[in-house]
């Protein structure tokens, strides 16, 4: 039997965004849930359009839910990282979080929103921690929380199950999105073993996809390439101009190519480490002189 990679968007929406009992499964092992409160049931919501980073628009996907007690869940698969990424996730989790009010609402009734990101490039690479969990706390007193946002960033590259010795529910799920692709003959057996997994891998059979399906399926990492090519070009075309004539100037000049490709300002000094104040003087030589922007970088740096 072949399967098809899960972090693929045609994928990872048919195993998470159809199957609720599936999507449960592995909230329940993948979030920091607090003792005796796991997810009993869940039910979709609508994917709203957040600021997108437009050469790494096809990289991102998520899916939406709320459980019985009115908590709402983002979970997203990431294929590419770059710096701003957490401010989107962030962006995302507190509009989820605000739009539950309304004006006949008090503030003491809104539900917690959890954001899970799968992310499949490595982006702590000084730490061995592969899962990292942030929430609001007071810095003097740990323990103490201001409860409404969490987050939950897992680096899939460096799981590693052979350095975990429990094997959890977790662990198996993790299994199932790092080990199963396109060049898998067979399933491992653990996997095989656990109803839940087992239906989400029946879910990636290659044979239960149409011939168009599997065009999108294709497109879908061509698009993922794309991006990561483009993203590399415009980080290296910035250091080699830095080489020649100075960081600031060589990273304005890829800033100015970014900015023309409709990406958001705030993406743009993300990406390449310069400031806001920077990224929007150099919007506004794009918008006074046009083409000839580059020409007058001078006036900004």
């Amino acid at each position: 039997m072949k399967y098809l990679d899960p972090k693929n968007d045609l994928t990872f929406k048919k195993v998470f965004g159809q199957h609720p009992l599936l999507l449960k499964s592995f909230l329940n092992a993948l979030l920091p849930l607090p003792e005796g409160s796991n997810i009993e049931s869940l039910e979709y919501l609508p994917s709203e359009l957040v600021p997108e980073i437009p050469i790494l628009k096809h990289s991102i996907v998520d899916v939406r839910c709320m459980d019985n007690h009115g908590r709402q869940f983002i979970v997203e698969m990431q294929m590419h990282w770059t710096t701003g990424f957490m401010q989107r996730v962030l962006f995302n989790a507190s509009k989820a979080y605000i739009k539950q009010l309304d004006k006949a609402v008090e503030y003491k009734i809104l539900q917690p929103v959890y954001a899970l990101s799968l992310v499949n490039e490595t982006f702590e690479p000084f730490k061995q921690e592969y899962y990292h969990h942030y929430k609001i706390v007071n810095i003097a007193d740990t323990k103490k929380q201001i409860e409404g946002l969490e987050f939950v960033f897992v680096e899939l590259p460096k799981f590693k199950a052979l350095n975990i010795t429990q094997k959890k529910l977790q662990v198996l799920w993790l299994r199932f999105m790092t080990e199963i692709d396109e060049n898998l003959a067979e399933a491992p057996a653990d996997l095989l073993a656990m109803p839940e997994i087992k239906e989400a891998l029946d879910n990636l059979l290659i044979s239960g996809f149409s011939k168009a399906e599997l065009e999108g399926y294709d497109k879908y990492w061509d698009s993922v390439r794309t991006e990561k090519t483009l993203q590399s070009g415009f980080l290296e075309k910035g250091r080699a101009e830095g080489r020649e004539e100075g960081r600031e100037e060589g990273f304005s000049l890829s800033a100015i190519l970014l900015l023309r490709s409709q990406m958001t300002e705030d993406a743009v000094a993300s990406l390449l480490n310069l400031s806001i104040e920077i990224v929007r003087k150099l919007k506004a030589l794009i918008d006074k002189y046009g083409l000839d922007a580059e020409k007058h970088i001078g006036e900004v740096i």
